[in-house]
C-alpha cells in the first residue's frame, strides 16, 4: 500500500530486530507494574478478614448407626472479591449439632480446630483426606448407597469434601467415555442374568432377596454385593466367575 508523505523529510532510521527486543524490554516493567498493581487488588483468604454479618451455608444431615439422635452439619463460605472475575467462595465456618451429647466435647473441639484451618487460607482441602482416614476401632458402617464409612469422623470428612465440591475448590476426577461405557455394560449384562434367573422360577411365593434394590446415588446395587476397594461402595458382584464393581467399573480379573 503505498503512503503519500506531504512534509518534507530531514532524516530516517531503519528499525532493526533488537531495536524492537529493547522497546519490549522497556515495556515489560510497566506491564508487570499493572499486573501487580491489578494482583494487589485481589483479596485472598488469611485468618485477618473479619467475619462478616451475614454469610451463606449449607446444612447436612448425618444419620449413623453409631448414634441414636441425628447430626447436623453447618458449613458457612464467605465470597471473596465478589462481583468480579476473581469471585471466590470459601469455607469460613463450620458447626455441628445433635442431642447427642456423650460426643459434644470432641464435636467442640472438631469445629474450633476446623473454623480455624478454613480462616487461615491457602489450601485447606487437606482436611477431607484426614479425616476420611481415620478409623473407629469397634468398626465402620455403611450409609445410604451402601457406601462404607470407617467412622464418623470419615462422614464429617465425606460432608465437607461434598461441600468443597459444590462451591468449586474440589472436583472430581473425570471418567473417561471408555469407563463409563464399560460400567453399563456391565450393569446391563448382571441385569439381564438376574432377570433370567427370576424367569426361571417358577413357583415365587415371595420375592427373593436378591430383587431387593439397594437405592444410592440414582443407582441400585443388588444387597448381595460387597464393598469394593477402590470406591468404598457396596456394590461388587460375581460375574463370569470374577469380581465386578457395578459403581466404578473394577475388576479383579483386570
Amino acid at each position: 500500500m503505498a503512503v503519500k508523505i506531504d512534509k518534507k523529510i530531514k532524516g530516517y532510521s531503519v528499525i532493526t530486530p533488537d531495536d524492537k527486543a529493547r522497546e519490549a524490554t522497556a515495556k515489560a516493567p510497566v506491564a508487570q507494574a499493572q499486573d501487580d498493581a491489578q494482583e494487589s487488588n485481589i483479596v485472598h483468604m488469611h485468618e485477618r478478614i473479619e467475619r462478616p454479618d451475614v454469610l451463606i451455608g449449607s446444612t447436612y444431615k448425618i444419620k449413623s448407626p453409631l448414634v441414636e439422635h441425628a447430626f447436623y452439619v453447618t458449613i458457612n463460605d464467605i465470597v471473596l472479591n465478589a462481583g468480579t472475575e476473581h469471585e471466590l467462595r470459601r469455607p469460613f465456618e463450620i458447626f455441628i449439632n445433635s442431642k447427642s451429647m456423650e460426643h459434644f466435647q470432641w464435636i467442640v473441639a472438631l469445629t474450633r480446630i476446623m473454623s480455624a484451618v478454613f480462616r487461615k487460607g491457602g489450601d485447606v482441602t487437606f482436611i477431607v483426606d484426614e479425616m476420611k482416614a481415620v478409623f473407629d476401632p469397634k468398626g465402620g458402617y455403611f450409609k445410604a448407597g451402601g457406601v462404607y464409612m470407617p467412622s464418623l469422623v470419615a462422614e464429617l470428612g465425606s460432608i465437607v469434601e461434598d461441600h468443597m465440591k459444590s462451591i468449586g475448590l474440589l472436583h472430581d476426577p473425570e471418567m473417561s467415555a471408555h469407563q463409563r461405557a464399560l460400567i453399563a455394560e456391565k450393569r446391563k449384562q448382571f441385569e439381564e442374568r438376574s432377570k433370567k434367573n427370576t424367569d426361571a422360577v417358577v413357583v415365587a411365593p415371595a420375592r427373593r432377596e436378591e430383587d431387593v434394590e439397594v437405592t444410592g446415588e440414582g443407582t441400585s446395587f443388588p444387597p448381595s454385593a460387597t464393598m469394593c476397594h477402590k470406591c468404598s461402595t457396596k456394590a461388587l458382584v460375581i460375574m463370569d466367575g470374577c469380581q465386578t464393581c457395578l459403581n466404578c467399573g473394577y475388576s479383579k480379573c483386570g
